[in-house]
């Protein structure tokens, strides 16, 4: 019985592991789930006027309205994967009479990126956001060719002289002729806790199969 005790240690040990992972990556789809939940209720929330000095612990997301103009000082971040397809998002810079901020005016196809900015007077519904699309491994701005490749809020507002505060516009009356909205969506906010926690638990499961059949394997041995 003696030669037992290693492999029945190592499958119970193995296993308690494995399901202590499962455990933790639930916990940790609960605390997703009441993130997304808050999230959605900024988002659908009826818009509120663009506070003063947003934060992103208490704001981002935040459904917003405000009137102002456009300007013709914009600059275009290189994306694909979207549902107008492939182009440049428009993150320009933007008059509301009392500050200057910035407004991602959507998608502009890649033809047309020659194509004049004409400032004019809209209203605009839309979400504060603090996107993450800068990384480590993001190059560095074309500014001769002004092609960006992720959208950085500090860095932008430096470059358009706006205050550090970016909206995605989710409607604009009237809109840009230019480019195609690209509202917010949580659809593309990722959860994977649940696969995460499905694979822990299967390898689980495993791994008790094994242990099992080494030890029937071990006992046949005497």
């Amino acid at each position: 019985m003696r030669k037992i005790i290693f492999p029945v240690m190592l499958t119970m040990s193995g296993v308690a592991v494995l399901i202590s992972l499962g455990v933790w990556q639930m916990q940790r789809l609960g605390w997703k789930e009441a993130i997304l939940a808050d999230i959605h209720d900024r988002m659908s929330g009826a818009p509120v006027a663009l506070p003063l000095a947003p934060t992103e612990n208490t704001d981002e997301y935040r459904a917003v309205q405000f009137a102002g103009s456009t300007t013709d000082a914009e600059l275009h971040v290189l994306t694909s994967g979207t549902a107008a397809g492939t182009g440049y998002r428009v993150i320009a810079a933007f008059e509301t009479g009392d500050r200057r901020i910035l407004l991602d005016q959507g998608l502009l196809p890649i033809e047309a990126k020659a194509a004049d900015a004409i400032p004019f007077q809209t209203t605009v519904t839309g979400n504060l956001i603090w996107p993450d699309d800068v990384n480590s491994a993001t190059p560095e701005p074309d500014l001769q060719k002004n092609i960006w490749f992720g959208r950085d809020v500090a860095a932008m507002a430096a470059a358009l002289d706006t205050a550090p505060v970016m909206v995605v516009a989710a409607t604009m009356s009237p809109a840009d002729p230019r480019t195609t909205l690209l509202p917010i969506d949580t659809a593309n906010i990722k959860n994977d806790h649940w696969e995460y926690a499905m694979t822990w638990f299967g390898l689980a499961a495993v791994w008790a199969v094994m242990g099992a059949f080494l030890v029937r394997r071990t006992l046949q041995e005497d």
